[in-house]
């Protein structure tokens, strides 16, 4: 999303272009790192739930959950809606948590 419709992207220095947005590209930006910092949090406890012998419609609802809040967290961060974006990261961090939960 950050890179959308560019004209001045810069692909032989991706990172330091990305390094100089500002506003909702920065923001872009900023969303997909901390997405990729949630998904090991969300992939290990899929992974305990399921060799736990979890019930697979249990753990796949949670999973859509955490997926569903992570997708509107994404568009809170590029919109700049501040409050409802850290409310939907919570919803995706108690998904997640509850994985684990669910392993127990």
């Amino acid at each position: 999303i950050a890179k959308w419709r560019a004209a001045d992207y810069n692909n032989n220095q991706p990172r330091a272009w990305l390094g100089l947005q500002e506003d909702w590209r920065a923001r872009a930006n900023a969303a997909q790192q901390n997405s990729f910092e949630a998904f090991p949090l969300f992939a290990a406890g899929t992974l305990l739930a399921l060799v736990s012998g979890t019930d697979v419609a249990t753990i796949a609802t949670t999973c859509w959950v955490f997926v569903i809040a992570r997708i509107l967290y994404v568009y809170c961060y590029v919109t700049d809606k501040a409050t409802l974006r850290s409310i939907v990261w919570l919803v995706g961090l108690i998904a997640a948590v509850r994985l684990y939960l669910l392993a127990i």
